[in-house]
């Protein structure tokens, strides 16, 4: 009994969604053409085939930026708890800070920063 107007507000929102849908299909118009089914991203029409493959790099780089992104997230923190921290706080963020620049230079010589 103490869940009816939680049920009562998912039958409206439901009914509300599905009398929208069958509106929109019975009123709205139905023109259909060729421009209108055609592929359209930001302004720029479609001139290749969408399944298109890309190269492993770009997968590789947008997942190192995203790692090192979020890793220098916890940065803030740090800077903003800095004079509580004192010593140990320099200490743990120089270790991190290292840790990060290590692995930054190892993919680095690897060579997985490189676009050729």
């Amino acid at each position: 009994m103490q869940y009816l107007p939680l049920l009562l507000l998912v039958v409206m929102v439901v009914g509300l969604a599905v009398a929208i849908m069958v509106l929109s299909s019975l009123i709205g118009r139905k023109k259909v053409s060729s421009e209108k089914l055609a592929p359209y991203e930001c302004g720029v029409p479609l001139r290749d085939s969408a399944r298109k493959n890309f190269s492993v790099k770009f997968y590789l780089i947008a997942i190192l930026f995203i790692l090192f992104d979020v890793e220098t997230i916890y940065l803030y923190p740090w800077a903003v708890l800095f004079r509580e921290l004192r010593l140990f706080g320099v200490i743990e963020m120089g270790i991190f800070v290292l840790i990060l620049l290590i692995g930054y230079v190892y993919i680095w010589k690897r060579g997985a920063l490189e676009w050729d």
